[in-house]
């Protein structure tokens, strides 16, 4: 068996799950579990946690230190992708790189780079 069985991220406080809600739900995941600091998303058979911790080393993230600097995600089609950069703004995530969108990534790399106010990447990859 190979692949992801989980990821765990750790966020400075609960108020940015608004805006992973949004976009996980977007695309495609499901919430598994709620606890008090935090959430649980699931697709095709991993899941993704997104919680606080007293263990922070630094309320502030910083995805150009070492460590995961963006999580990249299955987006759909290019319409999909398209409407989800669109909507995205609404939702607590800003377009990264939009002047070379949707090729920031190259020329046949179809794809959308977002983050949100906490600073964390996402990229959102069309099939």
């Amino acid at each position: 068996m190979s692949g992801f069985h989980h990821v765990e991220v750790w966020i400075a406080d609960r108020e940015s799950l608004g805006d992973w809600a949004w976009l996980l739900t977007r695309l495609g995941f499901t919430r598994d579990s709620v606890w008090a600091e935090g959430e649980s998303w699931g697709a095709g058979g991993a899941y993704l946690s997104l919680t606080t911790s007293p263990n922070l080393s630094s309320p502030v993230h910083d995805r150009r230190r070492a460590g995961i600097n963006h999580l990249a995600f299955h987006g759909g089609s290019r319409a999909e992708v398209d409407a989800l950069v669109a909507a995205a703004p609404a939702h607590g995530w800003r377009p990264l790189y939009a002047e070379r969108y949707p090729h920031a990534g190259g020329p046949d790399h179809y794809a959308a780079w977002l983050e949100n106010a906490d600073g964390f990447k996402a990229e959102v990859v069309a099939a």
